[in-house]
């Protein structure tokens, strides 16, 4: 097999991008890339199975799993004990300093929903966690302000790109490479004996799996990448997200598959709720009142979240809750407001037995420490909180129909906006947006999007009166573009233009595209033929 370089080089990209690197990707495309594409395949069956009318369950041959109360996943790894805040965000310079220095427990490196997957930024975030670990990166900012790392650092954890997504900058055989096995192995190879000197370790975050067959596939790469570069079995840890309704039936599985490697669950609110609209928005049963409703207390979602803490302790993992994506404001009276609800969302989540929970921006970090500190005092964890008490049934998960709230026009027009807005900034090379005191990242455009097409197939009424139509959302949409286009100060109105054509695309069409990240990306992004000599592969 032969590799090539398709993305252009630029200044230091040839430390991260070395022969040897570059031979370990090729050994894992070599391995994995066939079940890869068969277990998309699968994803893509199962849909059609749901668009018949098929429903989730627990899965009846893994039943010997779920009902062996013996089995227990591995004990928590160093830097990995006390987890009970953490910080989320890009692998940019900026960034990487200030989610370091942030005073969370744990930094989530983010290669997937926070980062534009431009050539540039895969490298050179790569690149970043190389300087991170070698204490040798600062950044200063065009006030001239400096920012540099501090003595007391989050523990860094990667979360590479979901199974979905290829990288076009490394190509095998002339095809793309899976960009999970890109930022995964980049990441390894140069990371892992540092993190291990550090007296940490490779650790990473799961994006996106559907369900234990794809966790499998990530403890196979493993245990086949650890061994390849001559680390003990059990180095690398991974934390799943569960963010799909299909991984919800699965949780004890997949915590079974990664046993050895396991740190985790993850209640991925915001994918999670993406999801249920992508695979079942095509039933009227499922139709979803405005994203700003759909809170951790609706029923669907406390069966969830309830379901993952149990699930958890009683395997001995960590139980990590959800995003808060509120962004401090100048407006004191904004912040009282907002903060209120983060510090209420975060003393639920302490409450219900959670270990920990994410934060978008540092200055939400010590709201969410207070909350955990209340419940966990000097003790790392609640491990030991079993939540026996806990019993939930198919229907629960399934429960849309239960969700309180409204279809609103500014529920409809708010989505428009923020799916514009942030596909702009992501085709701009930005993957984590503030928009109106939130931090909107893949997963918030997501949902955005899929409502939208999903009021529009409903011909959804609307509180107040109408309902959504095709013509109220065009309108609303050019709108929104002919706003955003009298804002910006770049002038890029052919970038604008496209970002609608997405937005549009995605709404009006017969089929809901599963991801817009897949489509925009093989239309928009990433190098379409060979810049540099092709690389010596083998």
């Amino acid at each position: 097999m032969r590799y090539e370089i398709i993305g252009p080089m630029a200044d230091r990209f040839d430390e991260v991008l070395t022969p040897e690197a570059l031979e370990f990707l090729v050994e894992l495309d070599s391995e994995f890339a066939a079940r890869r594409v068969a277990l998309l395949d699968t994803r893509r069956a199962r849909r059609d199975r749901y668009a018949t009318g098929q429903l989730p369950d627990f899965l009846p041959e893994t039943a010997a799993i779920r009902a062996d109360p013996t089995w227990r996943v591995a004990p928590p790894a160093p830097g990995l004990v006390d987890r009970r805040v953490e910080i989320t965000g890009p692998t940019d310079r900026r960034m990487t300093v200030n989610a370091l220095n942030s005073g969370a427990r744990v930094w989530l490196a983010d290669f997937e929903d926070a980062t534009a997957p431009t050539w540039h930024n895969v490298v050179a975030g790569q690149l970043n966690l190389i300087d991170a670990l070698d204490r040798r990166i600062d950044f200063t900012d065009p006030r001239g302000k400096r920012y540099a790392l501090g003595d007391e650092l989050a523990t860094i954890v990667v979360r590479p790109r979901g199974w979905h997504l290829v990288e076009k900058g490394i190509a095998v055989d002339g095809r793309p490479i899976s960009a999970s096995l890109v930022d995964f192995g980049l990441y390894l190879f140069h990371c892992a004996r540092r993190q291990l000197d550090s007296g940490a370790g490779p650790y990473f975050y799961l994006p996106k799996l559907e369900g234990h067959r794809e966790a499998r596939l990530w403890n196979d790469v493993f245990v086949f990448a650890q061994q390849r570069l001559g680390l003990p079995r059990g180095t690398i840890r991974a934390t799943t997200l569960i963010e799909t309704i299909t991984a919800a039936f699965e949780m004890e599985e997949i915590l079974y598959e990664l046993r050895e490697h396991s740190a985790g669950l993850n209640a991925g609110r915001w994918d999670y709720i993406f999801s249920l609209i992508k695979n079942f928005g095509q039933w009227s049963d499922f139709v979803l009142p405005d994203r700003s409703d759909i809170t951790m207390t609706v029923p669907f979602m406390r069966a969830y979240t309830e379901l993952l803490v149990a699930t958890c302790h009683r395997r001995g993992a960590h139980a990590i809750g959800g995003m808060a994506a509120f962004i401090p404001s100048r407006d004191p009276q904004v912040n009282e407001v907002a903060l209120g609800r983060v510090r209420a969302d975060k003393r639920r989540e302490a409450g219900d037995g959670f270990d920990g929970s994410w934060v978008a921006h540092p200055g939400l970090v010590d709201t969410c420490r207070e909350e955990f500190d209340a419940v966990l005092g000097d003790r790392p964890h609640q491990l030991d909180r079993l939540r026996d008490d806990v019993s939930v049934a198919a229907a629960d998960l399934l429960a849309v129909d239960k969700t309180p709230g409204r279809v609103t026009a500014e529920g409809l027009r708010s989505n428009i906006a923020v799916a514009l807005r942030y596909i702009d900034a992501w085709l701009g090379g930005v993957g984590a947006v503030a928009l109106w005191n939130l931090m909107e990242d893949a997963a918030t455009a997501e949902i955005a999007r899929c409502q939208v097409w999903q009021w529009l197939r409903h011909s959804t009424p609307l509180a107040g009166g109408g309902c959504v139509t095709d013509d109220s959302v065009r309108s609303i949409l050019a709108e929104e573009l002919a706003a955003l286009l009298a804002e910006r100060a770049d002038n890029d109105r052919e970038r604008a233009e496209r970002a609608a054509r997405i937005v549009e695309d995605t709404a009006f069409g017969e089929e809901l595209p599963a991801f817009f990240t897949t489509g925009a990306y093989a239309r928009h992004f990433g190098p379409r033929r060979p810049v540099t000599a092709p690389a010596a592969g083998r």
